[in-house]
């Protein structure tokens, strides 16, 4: 079972998110829609991999994966990142800023999970 905390400011999306990771059986998700949740609950989740939204208000997802790499239990986590945000040049900054792959939303849910866990098993 694969551990993904997924963080993501879209009600719509973390839903279709959920019910595509949940139909593959293989991750034990845990949703929060903001960064300071994602904060607080991240150590004690103990996640395998970090998928997170990289536009969200009050804190980027790029802001929150440098914060969340503090905790020494998070340091070393795969960070993947979503984003609707197509560009080369952005999706190569995203991975200058720590991501071992990039999502680009709109994703196709139903190959969501293979997505996930062929980008873990390059990284």
């Amino acid at each position: 079972m694969i551990k993904l905390l997924h963080v993501e400011d879209d009600p719509d999306i973390l839903e279709i998110a959920l019910l595509s990771l949940e139909i593959s059986s293989e991750f034990d998700v845990l949703q929060c829609d903001n960064g300071p949740e994602a904060l607080d609950k991240a150590v004690a989740f103990g996640p395998d991999v970090l998928l997170l939204d990289v536009m969200m208000p009050g804190m980027s997802g790029i802001q929150l994966l440098d914060a969340l790499r503090k905790f020494p239990e998070l340091s070393q986590t795969p960070a993947i990142f979503m984003t609707a945000r197509a560009q080369a040049s952005e999706r190569r900054e995203m991975m200058l800023n720590g991501a071992v792959g990039v999502i680009v939303k709109p994703f196709d849910p139903m190959s969501l999970a293979d997505e996930i866990k062929t980008i873990l098993s390059r990284s």
